[in-house]
């Protein structure tokens, strides 16, 4: 799919893709702001995110260059939970506020559908508000917050809990 206004080309990722978003993930990681994660992450470890079909993993190119991704992952491992999946979305700090990650929820949520998952969602810092703004423009609703949901750095931390539907639940 490709989007003209900003020129983004947003395709399932592959393996030849994996060292861009091991990069884009570690940076966000470093950065603090959207994830509980403080060890960084192997090309080898990120790897093992590809080839589910049950789980999407989306990358979006701009001029030849990876700039962001998104992905699912399981949401629990018991059956009755099939087709529920977290998701995290990525945009390297340099490509961010030129709608990367509107464009690859916008591929992300039909592929989910097409997988067979009825809902997906995530937890967002309640200071993440460009996230939280990007959930919302894909009708994402907020359910509430884990108070104190874990320690980053040593705090504890908020999350506030996204989540949206899809195919026949939605209806």
């Amino acid at each position: 799919m490709t989007d003209a206004a900003s020129a983004l080309l947003v395709r399932p990722a592959t393996v030849a893709d994996v060292a861009a978003i091991t990069g884009i993930y570690n940076e966000g990681i470093r950065g603090r702001t959207a994830t509980f994660e403080t060890r960084e992450r192997t090309p080898e470890e990120v790897a093992g995110w590809l080839g589910d079909p049950r789980h999407p993993v989306l990358v979006a190119e701009a001029e030849g260059r990876l700039v962001g991704w998104v992905a699912a992952s399981t949401y629990r491992p018991r059956e009755c939970y099939a087709g529920i999946a977290e998701f995290s979305v990525y945009v390297a700090a340099y490509a961010r506020s030129r709608r990367v990650g509107d464009a690859l929820l916008a591929a992300f949520l039909p592929a989910c559908e097409v997988a067979g998952l009825w809902k997906v969602l995530s937890r967002i810092f309640p200071e993440n508000e460009p996230s939280r703004r990007l959930c919302a423009r894909h009708g994402f609703r907020e359910v509430g917050t884990y108070a104190r949901h874990g320690k980053l750095d040593g705090a504890w931390r908020d999350v506030v809990i996204v989540e949206r539907l899809l195919g026949e639940a939605a209806e």
